[in-house]
């Protein structure tokens, strides 16, 4: 039976499930040491009173108003487990109170960057495509089959975006001796430099890479920001991919530089999820598909919950989250990521 004398949690981690993001000696750990009240996002705010005068943190990501947030007195915590950023809660007020907003989207920085290394070997040496010849009885064989075949070592290649995700891309391309450019606005080139990747304009990773890595999140002020002409500017056989979110490129360019031979991409976000069965880019010659699956591992989602149980025990001793990412007062309202309709 729950004691009143622990700290409260309110559990409302949709899309994911408790069951999902703890193993179950995670889950008896934080039953044990907390109060859980677990509802769905469209109920915090009929909660009784007393329960939201004694929570203490939030796990998930519910719609919070003002009125529901004054009644939250003893909050300190909001334990974002879907990872992406959405306007439904007033941040500046959360700051103004000095309660925290943490995503624990890191989890998914090293799954996504394996599968993009893959992506891209694949896209270098035609493995997909080869499969399927093969299948079709159709395979060429040796030097035949590599008209097109590109190595990825001491390639020259760019990365839009470097946060989590971006790094750990890098420190996997670390053993291909590449020649790394990278592109990011919300970072001094003094960070770059410190991961030994070359801090480059826009323009330059584009028209100046091999293989170009899209990991940047989407805000206000970036979507659809690579278009017709971010592709027409880049290498003619160059490699693109997508492993952030869909938004970030005007979709429809992407689909038309690939049928056009000038390229060659791969992504595993969309436009819309999951995708019409009709959908043109699943036919699209030179387009490598991956249904949204780069980060969701079991060992990811795994982490959550040691990283939340973790960051709410330094929180209860009086300490500040170190585990999960904090959001940033500067930049949290700029984010416009949406949750993903499946894990």
């Amino acid at each position: 039976m729950n004691s009143p004398s622990r700290p409260l949690v309110i559990s409302v981690p949709e899309p994911r499930t408790l069951d999902l993001i703890f193993t179950q000696a995670q889950k008896q750990v934080l039953f044990d040491r907390y109060e859980v009240v677990e509802t769905d996002p469209g109920s915090v705010a009929g909660l009784p009173e007393d329960v939201l005068a004694r929570a203490r943190y939030i796990v998930g990501q519910p719609p919070i108003s003002e009125e529901t947030l004054d009644k939250l007195v003893q909050l300190r915590c909001v334990l974002n487990v879907e990872s992406n950023l959405i306007n439904n809660m007033p941040y500046e007020r959360l700051f103004q109170r000095g309660i925290h907003v943490v995503t624990t989207g890191a989890v998914f920085a090293e799954p996504v960057a394996e599968l993009g290394l893959g992506l891209a070997l694949d896209l270098c040496r035609g493995i997909t495509e080869g499969d399927i010849a093969f299948r079709n009885g159709t395979e060429q064989w040796g030097g035949d089959g590599n008209a097109s075949a590109r190595l990825l070592s001491g390639a020259d290649i760019g990365i839009i975006g470097f946060g989590d995700l971006g790094r750990a891309l890098n420190r996997l391309l670390s053993g291909f001796r590449a020649r790394i450019k990278v592109y990011d606005p919300w970072l001094p080139p003094s960070i770059l430099l410190e991961n030994n990747v070359t801090p480059a304009g826009l323009e330059d990773v584009l028209s100046e890479s091999d293989v170009v890595f899209v990991v940047a999140s989407v805000t206000s002020e970036n979507k659809g920001f690579l278009g017709e002409s971010s592709f027409a500017s880049m290498r003619r056989g160059a490699a693109f991919i997508l492993l952030s979110r869909a938004d970030v490129v005007d979709f429809p360019a992407l689909m038309n530089a690939v049928a056009s031979g000038h390229i060659v991409a791969a992504s595993d976000v969309y436009p819309e999820e999951p995708l019409a069965g009709d959908h043109p880019v699943r036919q699209l010659k030179g387009f490598l598909r991956s249904a949204h699956r780069a980060g969701a591992l079991d060992v990811a989602f795994k982490r959550m919950g040691d990283m939340v149980l973790e960051d709410m025990s330094l929180m209860d001793r009086g300490l500040p989250p170190m585990r999960c990412k904090r959001a940033e007062r500067e930049t949290v309202s700029r984010m416009r990521s949406r949750p993903v309709d499946k894990n």
